[in-house]
């Protein structure tokens, strides 16, 4: 089956046709700004799973890392480990991109990524 978008514009004309409620499925996709125009004219979103923002992808394997983590292992990680991390991150970046990118803000970037996430 395929898969159906909503573009901001969709979600405004569904509203001044009298639609309260659109149901989402795996078939169903919303912009981030229908999401967003959704939300503001009221529209309720119907999904089987908690409401996320189409931009804020649900990462578990983050989540119960963090949580897995005892305070004795915390103390002391293990080679290659969370310290780390930033370097693998800054390294795989660089592999990619190559001299596009400044080294200083690839490096303040990892870390607030890596703050905003509970890694660091």
């Amino acid at each position: 089956m395929p898969k159906e978008f909503y573009t901001e514009r969709d979600i405004e004309d569904l509203v001044k046709r009298g639609v309260t409620s659109l149901d989402i499925n795996e078939n169903v996709v919303l912009t981030e700004l229908a999401y967003e125009k959704a939300n503001q004219l009221g529209m309720k979103l119907n999904r089987g799973q908690p409401d996320n923002p189409p931009s804020a992808p649900v990462r578990p394997y983050i989540s119960q890392q963090v949580l897995a983590q005892s305070p004795a292992s915390a103390a002391a990680p293990a080679p290659g480990g969370e310290n780390d991390l930033p370097a693998r991150i800054r390294s795989a970046v660089i592999a990619k991109m190559g001299n596009q990118v400044d080294p200083a803000l690839l490096d303040v970037i990892i870390q607030r990524v890596l703050k905003s996430t509970g890694m660091k």
